[in-house]
């Protein structure tokens, strides 16, 4: 390491050191006045977040460790940054304004570098330290952002999934299960775990999956409803499939799908009154009946 850079390294040690509650203000204050924030993070939660990662640069750039690895290699300073960011995305927040909001901390901290020496040599080396070390914090935070975000989406996908594939109990032992929008394949093995679980739970005999608010059945679709009646009829329930309409009816002729093995109606209605009768009139030890 150059002189010139172990100077600079303690100069700024060394104003993190005594001015840290200063720079956390100040860093505070220039994100308040940052529009993308909008309001999502509070001025409390800043002031926790800067008095965090400055005391996390000053125990970084104290170990040792080279400028360019401070960031990745110090487990406090990942950990403030981490958490930075996943707060961030959690509220919303975009990543340029998060990575913008790390950068933020160089201008703070580039003013209380000023504050202590006028020699324009001296603050060069100071800069040039702060922007290596703050650039691989802005790149860490916009990565564990982008991270969080993605899970975040994926978490809410799941969830969707689930609400839009209600199981409800219409009648005793029978449950229905309103489909709206394409089914697709992950969407079809969320409706198979519910089915098979409500099942199992209500001791239900028949099974209603009722296909109105699906727009077209192609034979993707098509195998993806086979699937979740042979599941269905291996737990030992029948299971219908009702909103058959026109169009429907013949898209499925016309593609030569088969589904001669599986009791169809055109309407919920009608889907109801069979499995009422199936309930009725069958015994829970019976196999699945055939189409009829």
């Amino acid at each position: 390491m150059e002189p010139a850079e172990v100077a600079a390294r303690e100069r700024v040690t060394s104003v993190l050191r005594e001015e840290a509650d200063d720079i956390s203000d100040r860093w505070v204050q220039l994100q308040l006045a940052q529009p993308s924030l909008n309001g999502e993070v509070s001025e409390a939660e800043l002031g926790e977040e800067a008095d965090a990662l400055v005391g996390a640069l000053l125990s970084g750039l104290d170990r040792g460790l080279p400028v360019e690895r401070v960031v990745s290699s110090h487990e406090e300073i990942h950990r403030a940054v981490s958490e930075f960011s996943l707060r961030r995305a959690r509220r919303g927040v975009s990543p340029t304004a998060t990575s913008l909001a790390v950068l933020s901390l160089k201008e703070a901290l580039l003013k209380a570098v000023q504050r202590r020496s006028r020699d324009g040599e001296d603050l060069f080396h100071s800069a040039v330290l702060i922007n290596r070390l703050l650039d691989s914090a802005g790149a860490l935070s916009f990565e564990i952002f982008v991270e969080g975000r993605e899970e975040i989406i994926r978490r809410q996908s799941q969830q969707l999934l689930e609400v839009s594939t209600p199981v409800v109990r219409l009648w005793r032992q029978v449950l229905a299960v309103p489909l709206i929008g394409t089914l697709d394949t992950a969407r079809t093995q969320v409706v198979m775990e519910n089915v098979l679980q409500a099942i199992q739970e209500h001791e239900a005999l028949v099974a209603i999956i009722d296909i109105t608010g699906v727009p077209t059945v192609d034979t993707a679709v098509a195998q993806h409803l086979m699937h979740t009646v042979n599941a269905v009829r291996l737990m030992g329930a029948d299971c219908i499939i009702s909103g058959i309409r026109p169009p429907i009816a013949q898209t499925i002729a016309q593609l030569g799908i088969d589904l001669s093995t599986i009791m169809t109606r055109a309407t919920l209605a009608d889907a109801l009154g069979e499995a009422v009768k199936l309930t009725d009139a069958v015994p829970s030890t019976s196999a699945p009946l055939a189409q009829r």
